[in-house]
């Protein structure tokens, strides 16, 4: 999550869209290319697993470990083996299967050299499903970028509690794991599992995803801490939070059995974390109603303190908004129903099923984790507080939109789009709603798609077509207006009456050629609707409304369309 709002000035400079429309002004260099594509030095293996050991030094700032990898090879192997970490990190050295090899480096990307060329016998023990499994070990060391203003500037968080007391977190959405520990730093390779091992001195804990495996003895002042994820993961959430925390715990009996729930936070925050956590099984249950199961009950679910505002690290979702209602105190609609809630809990823990559990292969399809996890806001006061106030509260948060760049990037450069993946997708994702119309297709829509990708990366391309099958309504220039341009469409009306006859004319403009979206349309002055379909060509319905009536007040809201009236 890294929420972008015109008051503070936060938004990326990334331009995608039709070429009648914006060209492209973005200027991309090689190592975007070698982070954001499936270069051949990836595309012959996948990652299975990571084995991660890490120690982190407080007083010079620097991180030591080793990544242990192990992988499938999926495809006639490249001369090399391309391994992601940014500098100034570097790799110490490097063991295929036990044997040592040799590897160069090109600015963030490093190259393994295979010996001869072929990959040597794989590990005897080392069996996987249906064939070998490889393992590559990595020993590496450095000073990590530092994030300054977590989570948008990301990196790694070196801080001290109200205490003096070290205190680390990590951010590195949009940036890449690759900040922190060398990976295959690409979205659409999750491992299956990932074991994170993380020393540090014995007066403090750390917390990373997933299963604390286990906890060492003190050696000469230092413990490690292994925790274990069973799920395939997104690496940027990968973590580890290094503190003086305070551990309390809870259970939900949720759609898939017992849910443990567990809490992390500073000592001195404790009574106030009990108390602002209350939200998160009301929560969970809204979620479950609207998503399906939730998607990570092996490992478990967990709200860690942060220094940084939040994150949507997968089964340890990091929090940091002061166990105050809203967003750091304020209300992102306007409305008031963003201040009866924490924005951060909800929020982050929206990311469980959106960008956690359905991932997306590209950062330029980021819409499918933040739009949807954005309307899962919407959701929850839906849920708690009845369908107007999440209809407000959706209505609400759309002067949030800058309608300056489109929503989906450029592909295969690491390449986010416009900061209105959140706000303006959301509101694409509840007109859709409106015009599917019955609540529970609606909600069964997103169970489905929570089932049928569970543990899975995804294009946005997938994720239209489904939702397009589902729905029964070829919507793909709704997706084209909403996420390819920037242009808001204009619903064109006038009223006519002839022989005692009323009429309501009606067409789009201000829009792509072809776009055909269906729009709930006032029939009569008490404000019932009736779902009409819409194209560029004038359309025309009867009506009744009283004389003088004015239209405008009876269109429905519901739709982030502009009203206009022609005649």
């Amino acid at each position: 999550m890294k929420i972008y709002l015109s008051a503070i000035g936060l938004c990326f400079n990334v331009l995608f869209t039709q070429a009648q429309i914006f060209k492209k002004t973005d200027q991309f260099t090689k190592q975007d290319t070698l982070r954001g594509s499936i270069t051949p030095e990836r595309a012959w293996w996948d990652v299975v697993m990571y084995d991660l050991q890490v120690k982190p030094d407080f007083t010079r700032f620097t991180l030591s470990g080793t990544n242990t990898i192990y992988f499938k090879i999926v495809k006639s192997p490249a001369a090399k083996m391309q391994i992601d970490l940014q500098d100034p990190l570097t790799i110490d050295s490097a063991w295929l299967n036990d044997i040592p090899v040799t590897f160069s480096r090109e600015g963030n990307a490093w190259f393994i050299d295979l010996p001869k060329g072929k990959m040597p016998k794989s590990l005897p023990q080392n069996q996987y499903k249906n064939g070998p499994l490889q393992q590559l070990k990595l020993v590496y060391h450095g000073v990590p970028k530092p994030a300054l203003n977590a989570p948008w500037d990301g990196g790694v968080v070196w801080k001290k509690d109200e205490k003096g007391n070290p205190w680390i977190n990590v951010a590195c959405q949009g940036l890449g794991a690759s900040v922190w520990w060398p990976c295959k730093d690409h979205q659409s390779d999750e491992p299956d599992s990932t074991q994170i091992s993380i020393i540090t001195p014995d007066t403090l804990m750390n917390i990373s995803n997933g299963r604390l495996r286990n906890t060492s003895a003190s050696v000469n002042g230092f413990k490690t801490w292994t925790w274990f994820v069973s799920k395939p993961i997104n690496i940027y959430n990968i973590t580890m939070n290094i503190g003086k925390y305070a551990h309390f715990k809870d259970t939900l009996m949720g759609e898939n059995g017992k849910l443990d729930l567990d809490y992390y936070v500073m000592e001195y925050n404790l009574e106030k974390a009990k108390k602002q956590f209350e939200i998160v099984k009301p929560m969970l249950r809204a979620f479950e109603y609207w998503f399906g199961r939730y998607p990570f009950y092996e490992d478990g679910y967990k709200l860690v303190e942060s220094h940084h505002l939040g994150m949507e690290h997968q089964s340890a979702v990091a929090y940091g908004n002061k166990f105050q209602n809203g967003y750091r105190g304020r209300d992102l609609s306007g409305t008031g129903w963003g201040m009866k809630w924490d924005f951060i809990v909800v929020h982050e823990t929206g990311h469980e099923w959106f960008g956690n559990n359905i991932s997306a292969k590209d950062v330029a399809d980021m819409w499918v984790h933040e739009g949807f996890t954005n309307y899962s806001e919407t959701l929850f006061l839906d849920y708690v507080y009845g369908t107007e106030a999440g209809n407000a509260y959706v209505q609400g948060i759309r002067r949030n939109i800058q309608n300056e760049k489109p929503i989906i990037g450029t592909y295969n450069v690491n390449s986010e789009g416009s900061g209105d993946m959140y706000y303006k997708a959301s509101n694409m994702i509840h007109m859709i709603r409106q015009i599917i119309g019955d609540k529970s297709t609606f909600r069964l829509l997103l169970r489905d798609m929570n089932e049928k990708y569970r543990h899975k990366t995804v294009t946005g391309a997938e994720i239209e077509d489904f939702i397009s099958k589902r729905t029964g309504f070829n919507l793909s220039k709704v997706f084209d207006q909403y996420l390819r341009t920037t242009q808001i469409p204009v619903l064109e009306y006038y009223l006519e009456t002839s022989s005692g006859m009323q009429t309501l004319y009606y067409r789009w403009a201000n829009c792509i050629k072809g776009f055909n979206m269906p729009i709930n349309l006032p029939g009569n002055s008490n404000g019932k609707y009736g779902l009409m379909l819409a194209t560029e060509q004038w359309q025309k319905m009867r009506t009744n409304f009283k004389e003088g009536e004015d239209l405008q007040k009876l269109m429905d809201k519901n739709f982030y369309v502009t009203y206009k009236k022609v005649k």
